[in-house]
This record gives structure tokens, sequence and C-alpha cells, in this order.
């Protein structure tokens, strides 16, 4: 395997349509309990800052949302249904409130379980809300870079589960690799 090499801040601090499509083939990296835990990025959603119906920091800043406000590269988890944590990486510069949603990984290393939807993503992953406002430019909560010579044929869709968010539901801000298995069906 390619040694891991961690992903800059300069990376998530860009457009983030850009760092959704880039983030495709990235490995997400945790470290815990001595064991490190490796999955491929498969699958992400865009959101677009307060603008963007469909995003958390569509309502403005309130003490849950304060950490996609920036700066860019660190982790943001939360808890749906009560039941599973979801992981978004903010991007752009501080105060833009845009994120990436995980939504799917392939299990490359020490991974178990599901990895198809962005709740079964951090179980697999080992991910709860003690990594919420994680820098991800840590040694031990990480995104390492594609590997040198890899590619990937981009797939975009609209997002799922956001048809509350009115024109934004259209919107083509859902990003896959074409024909992995790993990929969520909706």
């Amino acid at each position: 395997m390619d040694p891991l090499r961690k992903l800059p801040r300069s990376f998530y601090d860009r457009d983030t349509v850009a760092v959704a499509c880039d983030l495709l083939g990235a490995r997400l990296v945790h470290q815990i309990d001595g064991v490190e835990r490796v999955g491929r990025i498969v699958e992400v959603e865009a959101y677009l800052g307060e603008v963007d119906l469909a995003a958390h920091s569509s309502k403005g800043r309130t003490p849950r949302t304060v950490i996609l406000f920036g700066p860019p590269g660190f982790a943001y988890v939360y808890l749906i249904y009560g039941i599973y944590c979801c992981m978004n990486i903010v991007t752009e510069r501080e105060g833009n409130a845009c994120a990436v949603l995980l939504r799917a990984l392939e299990p490359v290393r020490n991974v178990e379980g599901r990895t198809c939807g962005p709740g079964f993503l951090c179980r697999a992953m080992w991910i709860d809300r003690r990594q919420n406002g994680h820098d991800l430019l840590s040694d031990d909560f990480f995104v390492a870079e594609r590997p040198v010579g890899e590619t990937v044929q981009v797939v975009s869709r609209p997002r799922i589960g956001v048809d509350y968010s009115g024109v934004w539901a259209g919107k083509l801000l859902r990003f896959y690799i074409a024909d992995n298995p790993f990929v969520s069906k909706s």
C-alpha cells in the first residue's frame, strides 16, 4: 500500500464542489485504540453554506453549527435520528459555512460493517460526536491523498433526503465514483 500523505489545509480552503470531487478516491484515516482504520471515499455531497436550504448552516450560526463556519479542514460530526452520526468536512474560507458530507467508503484496512450511507460509514470508522471540531490535519484522524496515478470517473446526481429544500433538492451536488459497489443505492 502507498504511504498515506495527509491532505494540507489548502486542499479544503477551496470551492466546495471542487473539494467534494477531489475527495473521491482519497482515504479517510482514523486511528483509535491502536488500530488504524482506512476507507476509500467513494461518495460525497456538497453543502454550499447559508444560501443552501439543505445545509445546516442555512439557519445561521448556532451552537450546533459553529464548526461549519470555519476554518476549513475540520470535522463537523452530528447525530441524526438519535442513533447515527454523520461526518462533514468544512470547506472554503472561514465564515462561508460550506462542507462536504461523507456518504460512503470502500473499506481498505480494519473497517468492518456497512460503509454505504453516512451513518453506517461513521459507525464502521468509529466516528462519533467526540470527533466534532477535530482538526483533520491531526495524526489520528485525517484524510490522505488519492494514491498517485489513481483516477476516478465522477458521477453527479441530486443529493439524497433533501426534498424539503426547494430548488436545492434538484441541484447536482452528490458525487460518487462510477460503478463502485459501495455507493448508496438511492
